[in-house]
């Protein structure tokens, strides 16, 4: 790839891909707990009582709403990965060992991209020993290249990051291009301009030579980086409970510094004998005793009105905004008073909105899995057409009450059907062969037992007929 169509293809695409990076990192920080309450200016009502000894209070507490939904939806989705099946087993068995150990956590660190950033992204790749091996890169680092047809191919990837130079400390920013055929390499000094400061990166390593290219040459037949987006709008899950969380961190926080502002006594002065009510709150708050001066005629003292903070309007505001936060962000509010002795299908309501927004996470993200595997077999040498994905879902289920209808369906359904419903079943191929090898005992020691009964009788006939031939 030229130089100059390089520097065109970045100043095409990085100005658009701002906004989408700040959208990605404000999820982000909400998810780390780390809301705008921390970060707002004080505001004009708060700088004029800045002055005042009982407005001093400054508490911002941060609710990490946002962080419970998305790992809700996560855990609620991957705890048990997907599996996959492409037909014959030998194919499904080398798939899973390719995903290795670590698919678990790439589809956890995969799902939460795409909950903060709107989309998450997986990037595959062959190693020096000629292994697929395949990561999630961070989805900040991706601008996608696609075809302007309805199907929106993926013509191309551009990833952007920062690296430090360990022989200068200089900080570059570096520029892959990505195609279905080849890695096109650059780099940039932060702080010079597109036009002077971009140069070829050789980075890749020649086999024979040792020489160093910018170029690198993969056999994929297709841009090695795989989409998996949130849901059908592209739209992060902080967008529709953003403005509910901040009400609720001010509202909260703003009680808390009530508390500790607000005296719970209002004084009622006569007499005093201080210039204004600013040096009266200083000295009641220094020296805990104030001076009061008493005239012919007067009676000088100090009366107190006691007065309440409106806690049931703020509880109603809290209570209704917490209740809307987990509507409008589909998720399973956890209050203790939610559950009890639930049956299976109240509890599957109580799961309605969280399923109803994973469903729309896995539709998309079944496509993305299914060219995951497609790569895999590809570069395996294996012969997939059919990929038959199993998702399962992780919630809190009534055992009683499943056990018992696993029972009831005895002889209605397959051994194996039941099994897979059963709560106290993890693998259901490790449990049918557990009962394959219990059934084989039990039948060897029927015979055994037979064989013992039939020895008996046998002897018992032999004395019996000597007697009667006697």
């Amino acid at each position: 790839m030229e130089l100059e169509i390089m520097k065109k293809l970045i100043r095409k695409y990085e100005p658009g891909h701002t906004k989408f990076s700040f959208n990605a990192m404000q999820a982000e920080r909400y998810y780390r707990n780390e809301t705008d309450i921390l970060i707002n200016k004080i505001s004009d009502e708060r700088k004029e009582d800045a002055d005042n000894p009982l407005r001093n209070a400054d508490n911002r507490i941060p609710r990490n709403f946002h962080g419970l939904i998305v790992n809700q939806k996560a855990a609620y989705m991957f705890t048990a990965p997907p599996l996959f099946d492409i037909g014959n087993e030998h194919g499904s068995e080398v798939v899973t060992e390719v995903l290795g150990d670590e698919y678990r956590k790439n589809c956890m660190e995969l799902c939460v991209n795409a909950s903060n950033a709107s989309v998450g992204w997986i990037h595959y790749w062959e190693d020096e020993d000629e292994t697929f091996q395949w990561a999630v890169v961070d989805s900040k680092q991706i601008i996608p290249i696609e075809s302007h047809d309805l199907k929106k191919k993926l013509l191309g990837v551009l990833r952007v990051y920062d690296e430090i130079d360990e022989e200068t400390g200089d900080t570059y920013t570096i520029y892959e291009y990505w195609d279905k055929e080849s890695c096109w390499t650059f780099r940039r000094k932060c702080g010079d301009t597109l036009e002077d400061g971009l140069f070829y990166y050789n980075t890749f390593m020649v086999p024979d030579t040792g020489d160093f290219v910018a170029e690198y040459r993969h056999e994929f037949g297709e841009v090695p980086f795989i989409p998996f987006p949130n849901n059908n709008t592209n739209t992060n899950d902080l967008k529709n409970i953003k403005p509910l969380i901040d009400v609720y961190d001010k509202v909260y926080s703003g009680f808390i510094n009530d508390l500790d502002d607000i005296q719970e006594l209002i004084f009622v002065l006569s007499g005093y004998g201080g210039t204004d009510l600013d040096t009266f709150l200083s000295d009641l708050k220094k020296y805990k005793t104030i001076k009061v001066d008493g005239d012919d005629g007067s009676n000088p003292g100090v009366s107190t009105l006691n007065i309440e903070i409106p806690i049931e309007a703020r509880n109603s505001v809290l209570e209704a905004t917490r209740k809307a936060i987990f509507e409008q962000g589909q998720g399973f509010d956890p209050q203790p008073e939610n559950f009890g002795n639930q049956s299976g299908e109240a509890l599957k309501f109580m799961y309605s909105l969280l399923e109803m927004k994973a469903g729309l996470t896995e539709t998309e993200f079944q496509l993305g899995f299914a060219r995951l595997v497609r790569a895999i077999c590809r570069h395996e040498g294996i012969d997939c057409k059919k990929i038959i994905q199993t998702w399962s879902r992780t919630c809190v289920k009534n055992d009683t009450e499943q056990a018992q209808i696993c029972k009831d369906s005895v002889g209605i359904v397959s051994k194996k059907t039941i099994l897979k419903a059963h709560p106290l079943v993890e693998s259901v191929e490790d449990e049918l062969r557990q009962l394959e090898i219990e059934e084989k005992e039990a039948m060897e020691k029927a015979e055994m037992y037979a064989g013992a009964f039939s020895s008996e009788k046998e002897v018992s006939d032999d004395i019996t007929n000597k007697e009667d031939e006697k």
